[in-house]
């Protein structure tokens, strides 16, 4: 989405007779639906005029495109700036600029592609410019059709027109030159270098390629789930953006460099912030030290359905079985048996171990005593039975009972649902979870309400055939029969007045994410959790209506069969 796009004459115009940014402020309201901060607002008053320099000495066409805030794919992530047009070849070019308010950063020697900057008023670990700027381009590259198909050539910078270069200049640093000679840094009184970039590859206007990276076919997300094998191998199937990347090094730089004291992460992270990414991502780079490291979930689904995506690639079963585990199994470990253990939802651990809830003392405990250094991802809004004892809370205390070092962060980008954080706004008003500013729902998604159970069923299954990525999921108001589900199709789920019936998923495999027969199956927050889909069909039983105004839920309507609130 574009918020702002013009032609490089009239973006003149607008900064000349100090427009622009009260457009931007507009068009992001009216797009984004989100009102823009003093901050923001001046942030765009400071960087327009030094673009406006730039596009002045330049010989870039004054029909060329400019775009303003363009929000990156399946991502909440947007681009600052975008200057479009064809080559000498004719061939269609983009400039992606990352525009920076610093003056001053320091290079920081042992993270890849970190510097140390003042933001907020405090200094704080970031990506380098060019780093972000080049991981920006290569989310659009890999989600944008349209670029794709169209080759179109986009070419990415930074421009930091606040921040006076030195010889020695720490962001020019040798270490950072993979990432500086993909997007090269550009500086304040460095306008006539920029100029000169951006005309080497804008040379003719065309105002089509703004209006074709617009309306580009979004590819859905790459899938976890089926990249997992290639990740193991090696292969960078996910760029880390933001956020991600400086926490994916700060936990590694700890990895590479243990110092021998205990140490626990707990990275917090709401729905769709990239907390399985993260953690897939700490897994391989941390097999690669050859450390003795789990992926450890309570959650059986993804568990088996990565081991089954693994076993399907050639992998020894007895070599993902030793990489996979359930968080029960650390009741008699001994103090730092294991290097590193990675705690995926972690907000779903236990206190109690084993089939019988009678084993062992505390799952948080259990697993910090037995690594040497652990890692929490945790979600304190995504607990789903009352036995789920995993809050961030939970985890400091048993830290610091443990005498471990906390080192606590917070995942924020959003890579779901288009990547759109109003989105979740919207679900969280919507359902009177909390107060936000988004409370009608007008989003790029595909975001629908059947009145029938069967139209949704049919729209799921012509879907699924696309991907086997769709998948029908409901709440506990119909009983779960648990006897030989593998053998009988129960009709558990039967909706009056519709003709309407289908099974809870038949048998206890936690595979029902992917096996290709369960589209015919309902499935539920046990079977889905922590997986990927593309489109999902959510039927709402009588445990939430609108009544008098307001969505209520009730408790009581749920199944017997239900043990999450017992």
């Amino acid at each position: 989405m574009l918020v702002y796009s013009e032609n490089k004459k009239q973006f003149l115009n607008d900064v000349l007779s100090d427009q622009i940014e009260e457009k931007i402020e507009k068009m992001v309201f009216e797009k984004l639906h989100r009102k823009t901060g003093k901050s923001e607002y001046n942030s765009w008053r400071n960087s327009m005029q030094y673009m406006y320099k730039v596009l002045q000495v330049s010989n870039v066409p004054d029909d060329s495109g400019i775009a303003i805030e363009y929000r990156i794919p399946n991502s909440s992530k947007r681009v600052d700036f975008i200057v479009s047009g064809d080559d000498e070849d004719g061939n269609p070019s983009a400039i992606v600029i990352e525009l920076k308010q610093w003056s001053d950063a320091d290079k920081v020697d042992n993270k890849d592609a970190i510097v140390k900057t003042i933001l907020g008023g405090r200094l704080i670990e970031t990506t380098h410019p060019s780093y972000q700027a080049w991981s920006y381009v290569s989310m659009i590259e890999d989600y944008n059709e349209n670029v794709r198909n169209y080759k179109i050539n986009l070419k990415p910078c930074a421009y930091l027109h606040n921040y006076k270069t030195s010889d020695n200049d720490p962001l020019k640093d040798e270490i950072y030159s993979k990432y500086t000679d993909l997007a090269p840094i550009f500086a304040r009184g460095e306008i006539q270098q920029l100029s000169e970039f951006i005309e080497k590859y804008i040379k003719k206007g065309n105002p089509q390629i703004l209006y074709t990276i617009e309306n580009g076919v979004i590819k859905p997300s790459k899938s976890l789930q089926e990249n997992l094998s290639s990740m193991l191998k090696g292969n960078k199937e996910f760029v880390m953006i933001d956020d991600q990347k400086v926490f994916f090094e700060q936990i590694y730089n700890v990895a590479k460099n243990y110092d021998g004291k205990k140490k626990v992460f707990i990275v917090n992270g709401g729905p769709g912030t990239g907390k399985t990414v993260l953690a897939i991502n700490l897994l391989v780079e941390i097999l690669n030290l050859s450390q003795n490291v789990m992926y450890v979930t309570k959650n059986v689904a993804p568990r088996e359905v990565y081991m089954k995506m693994l076993t399907s690639s050639h992998y020894r079963k007895a070599q993902v079985d030793n990489l996979f585990k359930g968080s029960g199994i650390f009741t008699e470990s001994k103090t730092n048996e294991f290097d590193c253990l990675i705690v995926d939802e972690a907000h779903r651990l236990n206190a109690k171990s084993g089939m019988f809830q009678n084993m062992g003392e505390n799952q948080v405990k259990e697993i910090i005593n037995a690594a040497k250094y652990s890692i929490f991802f945790v979600d304190d809004n995504q607990q789903v039975t009352l036995k789920d004892v995993g809050s961030s809370s939970e985890i400091r205390k048993w830290a610091n009972t443990l005498g471990a070092e906390v080192i606590e962060s917070t995942l924020s980008s959003q890579f779901r649902c288009d990547g759109s954080d109003g989105f979740i706004s919207f679900i969280d008003s919507a359902l009177e979870i909390k107060e936000t500013a988004n409370s009608f729902f007008d989003f790029d998604y595909d975001f629908r309400v059947f009145d029938s159970p069967n139209d949704l069923r049919d729209i799921i299954f012509e879907k699924n055939k696309v991907s086997n990525k769709s998948r029908l999921l409901a709440g506990y108001c119909w009983e779960w029969e648990k006897d030989n589900r593998s053998k009988t199709d129960f009709g558990d789920i039967n909706i009056e007045g519709f003709d309407f019936s289908m099974s809870w998923n038949l048998s206890s495999s936690g595979t029902w994410a992917i096996d290709p027969e369960s589209v015919n199956e309902v499935g539920c927050i046990h079977t889905s959790q922590g997986l990927e889909f593309d489109y999902i069909g959510v039927i709402i039983g009588d445990d939430i209506r609108f009544e008098d105004g307001h969505i209520v839920t009730d408790f009581n309507k749920r199944a017997k069969s239900d043990k999450s609130l017992s």
